[in-house]
């Protein structure tokens, strides 16, 4: 055929061999597919342990706003991979968890434990997105809405809350975007996303880089389009709040 033709006398270690897609592009599609899984999901699952967290972060007793800052402090200072194995080895390996696999390709068993990971690893960051996101709304919408009888918590839910979010989207996506890349991590346990699917095709074919040229062409395909169209949002809305 002449796609073996084309890569015929290219060595294993070319950058440009990429023989192996005819045969093993689903590989790759059924990774492509879980790691936008893995990254839309724990970061979903983040998002209102995160707002839990900020919500403490911001408050005035001593022993909540420690206990939040303990465990923003852990998750942002240990390695994922730490955090991963942890959770893998220690937490679900109490647990048992049934092999079921759905959707063709996902694992429940392995799939759990990653997303469990991955969202509280992410809930440590997107907690300060929420945190900052807050206090940039203006203390003057607190007062007003405080000086027309709303409590301290009507005015967080209807007034502070609405308008702290608006503020994070942007962000939100961006954390999205580095949950793609940092999925990668899950391989390490087996998980068939992206960088899996690059080490078995690696390991099957003794292609030792074409697989893993595939997987960063795919990331930067995913990840930069993304984060322009985040950039584009991010335009759209400064000029909505200045008129």
């Amino acid at each position: 055929m002449w796609w073996s033709n084309l890569f015929k006398n290219l060595s294993p270690a070319s950058f440009f061999n990429f023989s192996f897609l005819p045969k093993y592009g689903s590989y790759f599609w059924k990774g492509i597919a879980y790691t936008l899984l893995l990254a839309v999901v724990s970061v979903l699952l983040a998002i209102i342990p995160a707002l839990l967290l900020a919500m403490m972060r911001l408050s005035k007793n001593k022993v909540v706003k420690g206990l939040s800052g303990a465990y923003i402090a852990v998750f942002r200072s240990t390695p994922l991979l730490v955090q991963l194995s942890i959770i893998y080895f220690g937490l679900f390996g109490a647990v048992s968890i049934p092999r079921i696999t759905v959707l063709g390709f996902v694992d429940i068993s392995r799939f759990i434990p990653g997303v469990v990971a991955l969202a509280l690893n992410s809930s440590a960051y997107v907690a300060e997105i929420f945190r900052g996101g807050i206090l940039a709304v203006d203390i003057g919408q607190t007062e007003a809405s405080r000086s027309l009888g709303l409590n301290a918590w009507s005015t967080m839910r209807l007034v502070v809350l609405p308008q702290a979010i608006k503020n994070v989207l942007p962000a939100l996506a961006n954390e999205i975007i580095t949950m793609v890349k940092e999925s990668s991590i899950c391989s390490m346990l087996g998980m068939v996303e992206l960088m899996f699917a690059a080490k078995t095709v690696a390991s099957t074919t003794y292609i030792s880089l074409g697989p893993y040229v595939v997987a960063a062409v795919i990331y930067f395909c995913i990840n930069y389009p993304a984060s322009k169209g985040i950039e584009a949002i991010e335009r759209r809305m400064r000029r909505g709040d200045k008129q």
